[in-house]
């Protein structure tokens, strides 16, 4: 599943921000926005977090709102947005690769803190001197 949604995050960077990256498998140890979505995989559900510190957002609503100076609560609007955006991208690829079809649910903000919640996969983009941590928690009861 991370392989799917690794390929959906750098696809994001690619294609909708065109912005170059690099993946590394160290979460950094700073206050970052925190946003999860779930997987429904026939009775699993995966959590999946996204997180990003505040410069990556405000980069993000530079690009999509054509806003440098966002306020807080659109920040999270636009992780969640980019959680959204990863994820419905990673089931596409899914089923273009003729995996388990899944189902998504909608985007929840959870907090702005370090990232420390459980998780058994994860991958670190590095952009522009910051970066998005997208990780999973497989068959995650909640």
């Amino acid at each position: 599943m991370l392989s799917t949604i690794t390929k959906a995050a750098t696809n994001f960077c690619e294609h909708q921000i065109r912005k170059p990256y690099s993946l590394t498998n160290e979460i950094p140890k700073m206050r970052m926005f925190i946003a999860s979505i779930n997987i429904m995989e026939n009775s699993n559900t995966h959590k999946v977090y996204v997180a990003a510190p505040k410069e990556l957002l405000e980069m993000l609503c530079g690009i999509f709102l054509f806003e440098e100076e966002c306020d807080e609560e659109t920040l999270k609007d636009m992780l969640m947005e980019t959680a959204n955006m990863i994820v419905g991208s990673a089931k596409v690829i899914a089923q273009e690769n003729g995996m388990k079809a899944f189902d998504i649910r909608t985007p929840v903000f959870l907090d702005i803190k370090e990232f420390n919640y459980p998780y058994d996969a994860e991958i670190n983009i590095n952009i522009d001197n910051t970066n998005i941590i997208v990780a999973i928690k497989e068959n995650n009861a909640a």
